[in-house]
């Protein structure tokens, strides 16, 4: 699964270069947008495997690491105003 997200992650940032570097405004456009959706991609995978939420209890190493998908929404929502 991770793999799969990895690959797919290379492929959208790889297309979105390519795109970047066009001389055409709307495939600027375009590329952006797959770039922001590769990095969103690979910070979801910086988070690891999912642990057990914070406020059920139990042991703290077990529990998820919010910070990768406080990014990711941040991301999200930095994409959308540009």
């Amino acid at each position: 699964m991770n793999l799969l997200l990895l690959v797919s992650a290379g492929v959208l940032c790889s297309c979105g270069t390519y795109l970047v570097l066009g001389r055409q405004l709307s495939r600027v456009v375009i590329g952006i947008g797959l770039l922001g959706h590769g990095v969103n991609v690979l910070l979801v995978l910086s988070a690891g495997t999912g642990g057990i939420p914070a406020f059920v209890g139990g042991d703290p190493d077990e529990f998820s690491d919010p910070l990768p998908q406080a990014f990711a929404l941040t991301a999200i929502v930095i994409t959308f105003g540009v």
